[in-house]
C-alpha cells in the first residue's frame, strides 16, 4: 500500500507541477511489533495507540525519505522475500537503542500477489 501510496503522490505532484503548484512531499515508515490500544476521552473519544513499536514507526518516519517508503529490520524480514530493499543504515531511537533501516525499492511490475496478501494477513 505504501508503494502505491508513493506513487500516487508522485503522478499527482506532475498533475501540481504542470499547472505550476507547489508539490505535496510524503515520507512513510513503518515498523511492526506489539502496541496497547484503547478508547480514551470523557466527552470526545478517541481511539489511540501506545508503546515503543508506535515511537519506533515514528522514527521510521522522521528519518525518511520524502517520496521513499522507509522501515526497520522487524519489517524488512517480513517483506525482504516479496520486495526489493536497500539496507541504509542506523538511526538511535530513546530507550531503544540503533535500529536498522531499509528502504523498500520502486520496481516495475510488483504486484499484490498471493505471497504478499498472506504477508498482509499476517501482519
Amino acid at each position: 500500500a505504501s508503494l502505491e501510496i508513493q506513487s500516487f503522490m508522485k503522478e499527482h505532484n506532475r498533475k501540481k507541477e504542470e499547472l505550476g503548484l507547489p508539490p505535496w512531499h510524503l515520507r512513510v515508515g513503518i515498523h511492526a511489533g506489539p502496541v496497547i490500544a484503547g478508547v480514551v476521552g470523557k466527552r470526545k473519544y478517541a481511539y489511540d495507540i501506545w508503546g515503543s513499536t508506535v515511537n519506533i514507526a515514528s522514527r521510521m518516519e522522521s528519518n525518511g525519505e520524502p517520496g521513499r517508503v522507509n522501515i526497520s529490520s522487524s519489517v524488512y524480514e517480513l517483506v525482504k522475500n516479496e520486495f526489493p530493499c536497500s539496507y541504509r543504515g542506523k538511526i538511535y531511537a530513546k530507550n531503544v537503542g540503533d535500529i536498522d533501516m531499509y528502504f523498500v525499492e520502486e520496481s516495475p511490475g510488483i504486484k499484490l500477489n498471493g505471497n504478499a496478501v498472506a504477508l498482509h494477513k499476517k501482519i
